[in-house]
Formats: C-alpha cells, structure tokens, sequence
C-alpha cells in the first residue's frame, strides 16, 4: 500500500443516515437493525432488523444512463461523485414461531442477509433467523413492451394491408371485410409516435418482495452464518456445531458437510462462530471458532470437511493465559479479501489480517480494546465481553474497519506504520453525546455462550455496569460493511443506518 493511500485514512466524511433518532427518543427493540449487506456491485444495500424485516436501499447516482459524449467531457473529480443511496423497499422476512417438539421460541429477529449472484439482471436476497432461511425476489427483469416503431404514413396503410393479408389467410371473406383494415389501422396510428426514430425496449419490475423459497428444518442450534457461493448455485448455513451445503434450487434436503457435535456433550470444547465462502474459488471455504481458530477447507479433498483441513492460528498472541483468556480469543467474524489471498478476523480485543500462505501468525495484528484489557472481569459479569463485533475491509483489501463502544468505528490500513488508524462516531455531529439505548427483550441463550452460566464471577450489579469502564457499553456499532468498489462504509447505530465516504 502506498503513502498516498494511507494518508486518506483521515479523510473519512458522513455522508449520509437512515432513520435516526431524536435526542431522548426511545427505540424499540424491534427496531435494531441486525445486519448489512451490499449487493455484489454495491448498487443495493440490504439491512434485517430485530422484528424480522428486511429494507432495501437504492443507489440513485446513475452515471451509466448519461450520453457518452457528456461523460467525456466530465472531469475525473465528478466521475468520483459521492454515491447516494435511496429507500427502495421493504418486507416482512420473519414472524415469530414456537417450537412445540422442542418447547422452544424462535424470534423473527434477522440474523444474517446475503445478496444472490445472478446473470439476469434479477436481485434475489437470502434472508434467515435463528432457524430458517428463505430466498426473496427483490426485482425482477420483466418486458412490458417488446417494441415501438414509428410509421412513415405512406407506409403505415401498406402495411397494415400486409399485416391484413397475413391475418386473412385462411380466414372467411366476409370476417376480413368487416372492419378489420380500419381497426388495425386505428391501432398502428394511436400506439405509435410520429417523431420517434428507433425501436426501444422498455423493462420493469416486479413489486413487492416476493419469497420464492424457504429452507428450514435443518439446524438444531441458532444459526449465525450463511455465504452464497461463486457458482451462483449452492450456499452454506452455519449454526454452533454444523455447517450445511445447500443447492439453492433445494429446499427440502441439504448436506452436512461440517459437524462438530461429540458425541458427549460434556466432552464440548469448541462452537463455530462464522463461516464464509472463498470469493474467488467455489470448492473453498472458511470457518472459524469459539477457540480462535479459522479452518480452511477443500470441498474437493473430501466430502465431509471436519478433519481434512488447514487450521490458522496465533499461538503466540495470548502470552500468559488468564480465565479471560479464551473468552476474548473467540472469533466473532471472518471475512475474505477479493482477492482471496487475505481474511480478516476480529475477537474481542484485536482485529488481524491472515495470509492464507502463514498458518501460524497473523500479517498485522490492529489493537481495538487494549483500553479495555484492565477491566475484563466487570466486562464478564455484565455480559459485554460475549458482544459480537463484525468486520469489513475495502475492495482492494488496503483497509479494514470493525465497530466498538459508544457508537463508534475504526478504520485501519495496512501499511500505516503507527497501526492506530482513526476512529469515527456513527452521528452527523461527530462526538455527541448520545442517549442510552435500553432494550426490554432480554438477551438470547445459545450453545455458544455456555460459558455465562457455567463460570460466573459474581452477580450482576446494573449499577456498577460502566462504573470505571472509558466508554458506553449501552451503545454499540455492531454491524458493518464496505461497499465492494467504493470507499464508502455503512455501519447501523440501534435503529439508525449511517453512511461514510472516503473521496
């Protein structure tokens, strides 16, 4: 990376917010966004929420339905406008259900949205909570009209006689007399235009969202992960202990090609935290653990994954172990590089950049809660040091960024020397003071945090909740993501949906 890149790390501006909040409003829970995806050309950007709905944003600043010659004329600072993005649509992905087997509620909240490859120019988004996936047709490309051709009005009678010649063969003398000619005449003259001089195809689309499949009944744990494929035919699903392969054509079957259930419970040492697709190759795939490892396999080698793999892992970032130690090593998110040579991994305390080549160390390690360090046990007993920080880095994999406390995010790049980056507060006025977000639902139970119940340093006390802490644990940036072409950062506050540009 060069200097002149790692200069305009600084030079990140808001640019724009979706839905935010009045100063003392309540939000609801239902209302928290959950997760952020952009399309694969980033012209969509999809967001799920806690009440199980998806909302689809556009992006208007369309450069390519300019005339060539006005973009030529058009210097270089304009053809890097600022993009801008605008409320599509909006669905009801998820309701709430009960699980009467098993005497378990499923939440309609969205855990993870992720946009389909498709040739067509349709958009189809997969949309899952904690048990079911479903697949939306957001757009679809359909013709409404094939074509209009303008007459010559010495031409529009002869062929109208033409068209009345072919029509007529065949046909009863007495049906082509009677009125046929002026009733087709009639309609060439009122569906064309006189001053336009070629054929045009006109497309539309579909609306609303329409779900046109739903995949379910195959994870017995929440699901946290799921990633579409290059293929553009299969995905994966990911819950603590399993990861199936889907054809996105099937909904009724599905092949497990990762389980890491013993066949003792107790014997349980390690949960699956995330899992990815390789971008480049589609036999590829990633997934990383409880114990901060990230597993790389070969669909190719093997159809069952578990063991043939290769593993990366920092053996020597801990130094001396501590009871904190592996709670905070668990990775919470994972995510390849366009290239596919790269993976960025964030944990509690540290996000790292992986050379897929060096197993055993991390490329740089960027250092995002080292202030929290002194206070991880008030961390543990008020439940923040199981919070789920994601991941994002820029299309040419020079930059990164993750969220953290107070509503804030850091951008870092490689190659920076200090390795300190910048740190940014998701607001249109940067360092304002912002309200605490209180949520009436109380936090989830998953396989993934049997630590809580099991290791509790004391009870928890709400009033000592922040007591020395440096930050507002009440408000986290927990979800974001990078567009895939340009520097421009989407990253959800409580209800609130914020976007920053890097010219």
């Amino acid at each position: 990376m060069n200097s002149s890149s790692v200069n305009t790390v600084s030079e990140w501006k808001f640019s724009q917010v979706f839905g935010e909040r009045t100063p003392g409003e309540e939000v609801q829970d239902v209302d928290v966004i959950s997760t952020i995806d952009f399309e694969k050309k980033g012209d969509y950007l999809a967001t799920g929420d806690k009440g199980g709905r998806v909302v689809i944003f556009e992006r208007t600043d369309r450069l390519d339905s300019r005339n060539r010659k006005k973009l030529e004329c058009l210097d270089h600072g304009f053809l890097k406008q600022q993009p801008d993005y605008r409320y599509k649509t909006e669905f009801q992905s998820h309701e709430p259900e009960f699980d009467y087997l098993k005497s378990l509620e499923i939440e309609e909240k969205i855990n993870k949205v992720r946009w389909c490859t498709t040739s067509n120019g349709s958009l189809f988004l997969l949309s899952s909570n904690d048990k079911t996936i479903k697949m939306w047709m957001v757009k679809e490309r359909k013709v409404k009209k094939v074509k209009e051709m303008d007459q010559n009005p010495s031409l529009c009678m002869e062929n109208a006689l033409l068209a009345e010649k072919n029509f007529a063969v065949e046909q009863h003398e007495a049906s082509v007399s009677n009125g046929y000619r002026l009733e087709w005449t009639d309609k060439v003259g009122t569906k064309t235009s006189p001053n336009s001089q070629e054929s045009v195809h006109k497309f539309g689309e579909t609306s609303p969202a329409r779900c046109r499949r739903v995949y379910n009944h195959a994870h017995d744990y929440n699901l946290n992960s799921i990633s579409t494929n290059t293929d553009g035919e299969t995905f994966i699903s990911a819950d603590d202990l399993r990861i199936n392969l889907w054809n996105l054509e099937i909904t009724d079957q599905c092949f497990n090609i990762i389980d890491m259930k013993p066949s003792n419970m107790e014997d349980l040492t390690e949960v699956i935290t995330s899992a990815e697709f390789h971008p480049v190759h589609c036999n590829i795939l990633a997934y990383s653990s409880s114990r901060g490892f990230i597993r790389l396999v070969d669909m190719r080698r093997s159809a069952l994954c578990d063991q043939n793999a290769r593993i990366l892992h920092d053996s020597e970032a801990h130094g001396s172990k501590t009871f904190f130690t592996e709670i905070v090593a668990s990775i919470s998110d994972i995510k390849f590089a366009s290239d596919g040579r790269h993976i960025l991994s964030r944990d509690y305390m540290n996000l790292k950049l992986w050379d897929l080549r060096m197993e055993a160390s991390p490329v740089v390690v960027f250092k995002t809660h080292e202030y929290l360090r002194p206070k991880l046990c008030d961390l543990y007993n008020n439940d923040s040091i199981f919070d789920k920080f994601e991941c994002c880095l820029s299309g040419d994999g020079s930059q990164f960024a993750t969220g953290s406390y107070s509503n804030q995010f850091r951008i870092f790049a490689h190659g920076d020397g200090s390795g300190e980056g910048i740190t940014l507060e998701a607001s249109k006025i940067p360092n304002s003071k912002k309200q605490h977000i209180q949520t009436s639902r109380p936090r989830r139970t998953s396989i993934s945090n049997l630590a809580r119940g099991q290791f509790r340093l004391g009870g928890h006390d709400n009033s000592t909740e922040n007591g020395g802490i440096p930050c507002d644990l009440n408000s986290k940036l927990l979800h974001l993501a990078w567009h895939p072409t340009t520097n421009l950062i989407a990253c959800a506050v409580a209800n609130s949906l914020y976007l920053y540009y890097n010219p």
